[in-house]
This record gives C-alpha cells, structure tokens and sequence, in this order.
C-alpha cells in the first residue's frame, strides 16, 4: 500500500502523457508480477495502443517503435481490451488461447503467431474517470508463475491493480489536458504559419525525446535523471516555434526566399517564444524558454540566436549584445542541450516535410545532410543518438501524420 501511495505523489510530478503511462504501467506490472503489459487511450469509439511493455520481447523488437505505433481497436467484444473499455468491467483470464466459444470477447492470437510470444494470463482492467467515463484499457499479460512459467493472476494482484487504475485517472486526465493545451498554443501559431501543424509539434517532440533517450544512456545518466528529462523535453520541445505567433503573415506564409529585412523579422520568433516564459513556474516553463531562445543556433557558432527585447527573461538580456541589436550566438557546448536536440529534429522534420516554398526531400537525403552538418550546423554527439534510433524515427512519422 505504501508503494502505492508512493506513485499516486510521483505522478503528480510528471508533465508529459507518455512518462504517466509508463510509471502506472511499469508499476502495475511488478505489483501484479505482469511480463508485459499495454495501456490503450480511448480515442472516441476506439482505443489506441498507447504505452507497451514486454520484457520477453524487449531483446528481440524494438517496443519503443510499438509505443508509437497508430494501431487501435473498436470498442466491442471483438477484443478483451474492447470488451472491457465498453462494459467497464475488468477481465480475467487464464489462457486467452482458451477462451470458450460463446464469449462475449475474443483473443486475437496474430500478433503471438508472428512474434512467437504466448500470451496465457490477462487481467483487463477499465481506467475509469470521476464522471464514471472510461478514458482508457490497462491490459496486463502473463502473471509470473511457478518455475518461470506463466501463471494466473491472483485475487489480491487484481486487487492492486484495480486501486492503481481508479487512482491513475485522474493522472492521465491531467495528461491528456496537458498535452491539448500545448497543442492549442501550436494551433495558434498554425493560424499564422500553416506549417506549424500539430503533427509536426508532436513529431518533433517525439523525436527530441528519443533523441535524449538513446544521449543518456550513452552518457550513463541515472534512471531518475533521464525519465525526468525526457518526460519535460517531449512537452517543451513541442513549443519550439510557438513564438511565430509574433510574426506577419506575409513573411511566415511567402512562397519564396526571404529578403535580409524579412529574416530579421522572422529571427525574433526566437525573441517571442522565449518571451511567453518569462516569467517560469516551472522547470517546463524554463526548458520551454531555452528551446525556444536557441532552437537555431549552430553547433559551430554560426547560427541565430534570441533576438532582444524588452520582454525576454533576464538571463538571455544579461548576454553580450551584437551590433545589429541581437544577442551574441551561442557556439558548442554552451547552447543548452535540450536546443541542441530539438535543433536537429526540427530541421529533419522540416526537410522530410512539404512547405509552401520546396518539397518534401526523401528521407535518405535527409540523413546524408544531418551527417554532413555534423560538427558543424549540429552537435555530433547528439547526431550519433539520432542515428541509433533506427526505426523508431520512421514509427514517429507514421504515428503523427500530416492531415
């Protein structure tokens, strides 16, 4: 019980969606002794595969391109998840390869057939909100059993976990209310530069998190240090080019090239972006200001930088001024990391994209110029942990797709 007062605090700690789902599931599984698990977020009269887990699987497939994978279900017998999220009822089930006939649910054994997993045991739990609402499926998979084998779930194992889903609600609903109003200031800028879409905002926040992911585990970041950081980075680096809202139409929508009087107009995003957290309350709002100051500068110093203005938070109005007015560029490792790192996924997702002045480059081409820019437009380190992510970036893309 203690363990489980512990994580209803730490989750009020937490920014991003995807860091609460994987704390609640990552705790539920070892209360409950659950090989693997997924929580599915209802998505009108769907539920979308939204966090995955499975220790099995983890050295043989890469989940973390499952977590972004678009699949979902309808909400119907045709699926135990389905079946739970419509009658709001938790499931038990020794051998899903078992089920009776004349079930009102099924088990789609496909995935095992491909995966050579065998799923025996699944608790299917309703995560159901203040309002008596389920807004989302926890489905845990294959009980820890006598000699390593796979074993039913006990009564008091369903009984943790059934207190963990009523508690971890409330969580999810601070989560997904988090992320929409991340996304409605993107759709503010949207009004002012199609471009800034929410797919993009979300892409590259997804990317940047990743990015992060495979840089720490290089470094050998403790545990603690990496999930805080990722969980903060995949929220604010969503905001990156929020500051467009500052910026006439008439540049952020010109089909072609801009005059040198029209970039420097466009420079001060950085300027308006940062300016929005000027006042931070939080480590968000603080991370939030660096991307957004110096998401374009260089690795080699030859980049841009905030521009200044009365409004922009002290510490960028305490560096040294350039002729022009603009702030001094930032070179090496003195641009702020998390700048760094959503440098690079801003400009890869905007070269794999169709703008109103190019089109879309092919996704190889793309990556010659990343590496090419090595050292010099982009930090290597963090160009080395963008190209570990293999096939996770291409899962990104399809997982937040253009309209």
């Amino acid at each position: 019980m203690s363990r489980i007062l512990e994580l209803f605090s730490s989750l009020r700690e937490l920014t991003s969606l995807d860091a609460i789902l994987e704390r609640i599931l990552s705790e539920a599984r070892e209360l409950s002794g659950a090989e693997a698990g997924t929580v599915f977020l209802r998505e009108g009269d769907r539920l979308g595969f939204s966090y995955v887990q499975n220790d099995r699987l983890s050295g043989v497939e890469n989940l973390t391109e499952r977590v972004y994978q678009s699949a979902s279900l309808p909400i119907d017998g045709s699926s135990i998840a389905g079946y739970a999220a419509l009658t709001g009822q938790t499931v038990t089930i020794e051998d899903a390869w078992a089920i009776p006939e004349g079930a009102p649910y099924h088990f789609n054994i496909d995935f095992d057939k491909r995966s050579g997993y065998r799923t025996r045991s699944i608790l299917s739990l309703p995560v159901v909100n203040s309002r008596g609402k389920v807004v989302a499926v926890m489905q845990l998979i294959n009980a820890a059993g006598p000699h390593g084998r796979p074993g039913p779930f006990t009564p008091e194992a369903a009984d943790y976990a059934a207190l963990l889903t009523h508690h971890a609600a409330a969580a999810i609903e601070t989560g997904l209310m988090t992320r929409e109003m991340v996304l409605r200031m993107v759709r503010m800028a949207e009004l002012r530069d199609p471009s800034e879409t929410g797919p993009h905002a979300q892409r590259v926040g997804a990317y940047a998190a990743e990015i992060y992911h495979a840089l720490a585990l290089a470094r050998g970041a403790g545990s603690g240090v990496l999930k805080r950081t990722k969980d903060l980075l995949s929220v604010a680096a969503m905001l990156h080019d929020v500051g467009k809202v500052g910026i006439p139409d008439g540049i952020l929508q010109k089909p072609g090239p801009l005059t040198p009087g029209e970039r420097a107009i466009m420079c001060r995003h950085t300027w308006h972006g940062a300016a929005l957290f000027r006042d931070p309350a939080s480590e968000l709002d603080v991370m939030a200001a660096d991307i957004a100051a110096h998401h374009h500068q260089r690795f080699d110093g030859a980049g841009y930088p905030a521009c200044k203005g009365p409004l922009l938070p002290q510490e960028y109005l305490d560096q040294p001024d350039q002729p022009d007015g603009s702030l001094a560029p930032l070179a090496g490792q003195d641009i702020p990391l998390a700048a760094r790192i959503v440098g690079l996924a801003d400009v890869y997702d905007a070269l794999i994209s169709r703008r109103v002045y190019k089109q879309a480059w092919p996704d190889d081409q793309a990556r010659a110029h990343i590496a090419r820019e090595s050292g010099g437009h982009f930090d290597p380190e963090v160009v080395r942990a963008f190209f570990s992510l293999g096939g996770v970036v291409t899962a990104i893309r399809e997982r937040f797709p253009d309209p």
